[in-house]
C-alpha cells in the first residue's frame, strides 16, 4: 500500500473533512477554469481592462491592477493544475500497475517503474529503446520469427529490469551508508 495511502487513513475526521472539501472545490474549479466561459470571462477582463486605459490615462495603478490580479489567479492556479496533475497521474499508475498485474507473461517487475530514480528508468528506457530498433529491423525484413526469438528478447528486457534494480539497491545502500570517516 501506498505511504500516500497510508497517511490519508491516518487523519483525523476533521482533516479527513477539510481534506475532501478541497477536493471538491479543486474538481469544480479545474472544470471551471477549463471551460469556454471561463476563457471568455478572462478575456473580457482584459478587454475591459484595456479599454479603461484611456479613461485612468494608462497609469500605474491601472497597470498594477491587472499585473496583481493575474499574478495572484496565476499563482493559485499553479497549485490547482499540479494537484490535479498529481491526482490523474497516480490513477494513471494505478490503472497501468493493474493492467501489468493481470496480464499473464507481463514482468511484475515495471510494477511502480514510476518510484524509480531517473537515471534507472533512463537505462531501462534506452534497453526498450534498443529492443524495438531490432523488432523494427526485423519487421522491415518481413521474417517471421519464432518463439525463441521472442522469448531471448524477453529475457533480454528482464536481465536489463535485473539490472536496474541492482543499481537502485546498490544506491540505496550507498545514500543510506554514512560516510565512513578516513
Amino acid at each position: 500500500m501506498s505511504s500516500t495511502f497510508m497517511n490519508h487513513s491516518r487523519r483525523g475526521p476533521a482533516v479527513h473533512r477539510l481534506n475532501a472539501a478541497l477536493e471538491k472545490f479543486s474538481h469544480f474549479a479545474t472544470a471551471w477554469t477549463g471551460s469556454t466561459w471561463a476563457f471568455a470571462i478572462a478575456v473580457a477582463v482584459i478587454v475591459i481592462w484595456a479599454v479603461t486605459g484611456p479613461l485612468f490615462r494608462f497609469s500605474d495603478t491601472w497597470q498594477l491592477v491587472i499585473n496583481t490580479g493575474t499574478t495572484i489567479i496565476t499563482f493559485l492556479m499553479v497549485f490547482l493544475i499540479q494537484r490535479t496533475q498529481n491526482k490523474d497521474s497516480l490513477a494513471i499508475q494505478i490503472k497501468l500497475n493493474e493492467l501489468l498485474a493481470s496480464q499473464r507473461g507481463a514482468s511484475n517487475r515495471l510494477i511502480n517503474v514510476e518510484d524509480w530514480s531517473e537515471e534507472e528508468i533512463a537505462l531501462l528506457h534506452k534497453r526498450f529503446a534498443r529492443l524495438s530498433e531490432r523488432l523494427q529491423d526485423a519487421a522491415d525484413d518481413c521474417e517471421s520469427h519464432s518463439i525463441v526469438e521472442a522469448r531471448e528478447a524477453v529475457e533480454e528486457a528482464e536481465e536489463t529490469l535485473e539490472q536496474a534494480r541492482e543499481s537502485r539497491e546498490r544506491h540505496r545502500h550507498s545514500s543510506a551508508t554514512p560516510p565512513q570517516p578516513r
